[in-house]
This record gives structure tokens, sequence and C-alpha cells, in this order.
């Protein structure tokens, strides 16, 4: 499939459709049913299929949600435009390329789009028109924001930024927002805040997977996301010009709004709990303390029958991306940095990452630990590094551990790094740290790799290798379960 044909979420529903497992389930409600379900799905059954929720309770038949839009390796290819056939390994690396190789190409302005099906403004505006989900039981509210590009403007430069924010339903014009310390949208707001001025934003809740997986990704200030997803699409992204804010709204979003964030100490209100990536109600009000900011939202966009993408975390046995982009972006960043012969990057969890290498020197594999813990992809949440030889695949967790408990020695082999930077949403960071709003925690690295010096008397490995085991799969794999995941 070539990377520009899918300008929209419903394409991409389409074309997932034809390589990849999908259920649309009827009649299921929004609040806890949906976010249980998505939840079981991922945990209990290996590559999930897509899931598309219909008929939802106390909604008309068309306003849906999806979920699990890339728990599945194939699907993630798909939205990429790489061959969804190759192996997991070969997709991260694949990935890589793509990444390393995109051009910016700046988005172009059309006269009409699907997005401008319905509008609503005024006293008309309700965001309980659409069956934003609450999602787990200990959650505050109803957040419509997971799945979501936010947009915002520096006011000083121009730039503008895409980030994904969560986003709290507190009234049918109100939204909350949660921006973790450092992310560029936040950045944004504050230089609005400090002249006392509210920041005007552009919010989508649905939309083309590659404007998605660009809003999440970390790009260098002042590199704008807009023109990076034109890059990833080999064609410009199509956008509108919100009469309210003058700022860009991808033409094929589902849903969108037009607001303003104004100043904390103006307007502010008690964000979450939410269930957050590590598994824990963290973030907002009760990671902090303090009421959160807040979106007035002044216009509301939406197509015909309007699919809301649900991306609510999950915790972290129950994996809602299974191609990390993230690890393709740091095998690049180690290549740059001067890391050798990077055979494998990836991270099976959020706070677990790993790195293949062919050691060449001795201090090869420190070398890679030490740069992950630098490179942008990685420094914020990687907490457990794991350094492996060129044998381990790292997208297999099953392969890292045995290779962490044949080929660490605790005493030599592990090494922790203390003041490293981290974020509030960590569940073990100390009130007090967070109270001093010092966001820093330490690292442990493990060098699970043959030691350099006698890695040629090291035993031999007795697994069966590579090229056998997939010619007796093969052969025998109508008689035999085999897992394709």
């Amino acid at each position: 499939m070539e990377p520009h044909t899918i300008d929209d979420l419903r394409q991409f529903i389409e074309a997932v459709k034809k390589v990849s497992d999908w259920r649309e389930i009827k009649g299921a409600d929004w609040n806890l049913e949906i976010g249980a379900l998505i939840e079981a799905t991922a945990e209990l059954i290996p590559q999930p299929p897509m899931l598309i929720f219909n008929e939802i309770v106390g909604y008309p038949a068309g306003f849906r949600v999806l979920g699990l839009s890339f728990a599945a390796y194939q699907r993630v290819a798909v939205a990429l435009g790489l061959p969804p056939d190759r192996s997991k390994q070969e997709l991260v690396r694949l990935a890589s390329r793509k990444l390393k190789s995109v051009r910016p190409i700046p988005p172009t302005e059309v006269s009409q789009a699907p997005i401008t099906e319905n509008a609503m403004t005024g006293d008309k505006i309700d965001l309980f028109r659409f069956p934003a989900l609450r999602s787990h039981e200990g959650d505050g509210g109803r957040y419509i924001g997971t799945g979501d590009v936010f947009i915002n403007a520096d006011p000083e430069s121009g730039y503008i930024n895409m980030g994904t924010y969560r986003m709290q339903l507190h009234d049918r014009n109100l939204l909350g927002l949660w921006m973790s310390p450092a992310q560029h949208g936040r950045m944004i707001c504050m230089r609005y805040w400090e002249q006392g001025k509210s920041c005007p934003v552009v919010a989508t809740f649905g939309q083309d997977p590659l404007t998605f997986m660009a809003s999440n990704a970390k790009i260098p200030w002042g590199n704008s996301e807009l023109e990076y997803v034109g890059g990833l699409r080999e064609k410009p992204l199509e956008i509108i010009k919100g009469p309210v804010t003058g700022l860009p709204i991808p033409a094929h979003a589902e849903i969108a709004i037009e607001g303003e964030v104004p100043p904390p100490g103006e307007q502010a209100r008690d964000e979450g709990p939410f269930g957050e990536w590590p598994g824990y109600y963290s973030g907002g009000t009760i990671g902090t303390g303090e009421p959160q900011p807040v979106i007035r939202v002044k216009a509301v966009y939406h197509r015909n029958n309007p699919i809301i993408q649900d991306e609510a975390p999950l915790w972290t046995g129950a994996a809602r991306v299974d191609l990390s982009l993230r690890a393709g972006l740091l095998w690049d960043q180690l290549e740059n940095m001067g890391v050798q012969d990077v055979v494998g990057v990836y991270n099976p969890n959020n706070y677990l990452w790993a790195v293949a290498i062919k050691q060449r020197y001795a201090g090869h594999a420190k070398q890679a630990g030490h740069a992950v813990l630098a490179a942008s992809a990685s420094a914020r949440q990687a907490k457990y590094i794991v350094v492996v030889d060129e044998d381990i695949d790292t997208t297999n967790l099953k392969e890292i551990l045995w290779a962490m408990m044949t080929r660490v020695d605790p005493a030599s082999d592990i090494e922790i790094v203390d003041g490293c930077w981290s974020t509030p949403l960590d569940p073990r960071m100390p009130p007090e740290k967070k109270q001093a709003r010092d966001y820093t925690n330490s690292r442990m690295i493990f060098y699970a790799v043959r030691p350099f010096g006698w890695r040629d008397r090291f035993p031999k490995v007795s697994r069966s290798g590579k090229e056998l085991r997939a010619k007796v799969v093969n052969k025998y794999s109508d008689l035999l379960p085999f897992s394709a995941g």
C-alpha cells in the first residue's frame, strides 16, 4: 500500500479490515463497559482485533468509537504504508528508515472539507452529543480526548505545534486539559498566560493515523508536526483555517473544536483522576494538588456519523500499540550519536527499552546504554534499559528476559544512574519531589551481553536456530496452532 493513500480514519478502517482481525460491537455502554472490554481484549487476546463500537447506549446509530487501532503490528504497518506481512522487528527497521527519510511538506489549505459537514456555535455547542467514554472505574469523569490532536501556535515565532493530551468533558462547552511539564503545547500556552492572555487552540478527536502518530512524535521545538505528517504522507496534509482561531484544522478529521485556554489563575478546574499509561491514577489534580487548565470551546465541527478514536491508556499488561514508532526513532538517534552496529531496538513496555548490538569493542554495550538515557525518544520513560547481543529479538520479551537471567552478573552488569528526566505521572515519584516539581528519578541499565573479553568462550546457545524453527513452523502450521504474533 502506498503511504499517501489513507486520508482519514474511515479509509484506515477499511484498509485494516483486509489484513487484520476486527469486530463490530453494538449496544455497549460508554460508562465503563466499553473501556473494560477494550482492556480485556488487549490483555487476553494475542494480536487483538480492532473494535468498532456502534449503537452505543444513549446515542444514535452511526456515532461510533474505535478501539485498539494499533494493537496489532499489521495495523500499524497499514497506517505507515509498510508491507503488513513482514516481521515486527523488520517493520521497526522499515519504520525507522521511513521516519528518517521524511522531508517536511507544508500543509495545503482547501476550501471544502468533510469536517465542516456539521457545525455548532454559541448556545448550540454540546459536546455531550458525542459518546465520550468513562474508561476506568476510578476516572473522575468522561474523556473525549484520548486519541486526539491538540494544535496551538507560539505567539512569538508563529511555530505551530501538534500534541496529544488528555481532555476531560467537564461541561457541554468546557474541557479539562492535562499537559505534563516541558510538553511543547504547554510551553506555548504559558507564553500566552505570561502576557495575561488566553491561548487559542484547536483539537480533533478522530483523524487519519499518520496525523495522530505525528502528534505523538518527539519532534524538536520549531519543527512543525503539520509539515512532518506531510512528509510521512508524501503529500500535503489538507487543512482548513479555523474561522474562530485562524489555526489549521485537519480537513478530514471526524470531530474538531476551536477554543481558548485561559490562564489557570483566571479559570481552572479539578481534573481527573484518570487511569494513565503506567497503570495507575496519576497526573492532573491528583498528581499535583492543583486545578488544571481548561479549554473554553467556541465552535464544534463534525462529520456525519462521526468516529471517536479511543486511546485511553491501559495497564501495561494490555498493550495498545504493537509496533513502537519511538523505537524506530530511537534506532535512528542511536546511530546519529555514533553507536555502531545497532541491530534491534524496541520497548516492549513503556518503562522497558531493549537495544541489540553486535559488539565491536570493549565498552560498546555501555556506550549504547548511556545513549538510550540521552536520546529524546527514550529519555523521559526509559526507567529500565537492557542492552543485548545481536541474537536476541528485542520485540520478544521472553528472549529479553532470558538474556537478563543468563548473561547478567548482578554485581558487575547492572548500573544505576540517578537524577534523570522523568514525569509526574510516574507512580513511584515521592510526594515531596512532586511538590518541589523535581520530576527526576533513577534508571537501571542491564548489560545483558556476553562479556566482551571472553565472549568467544561463552557457552553456546542450545535453542533451535531461527531458520530451522521457521522451516518446521511453516511445514506443520496446519497441524499446530502457532501464533503469528
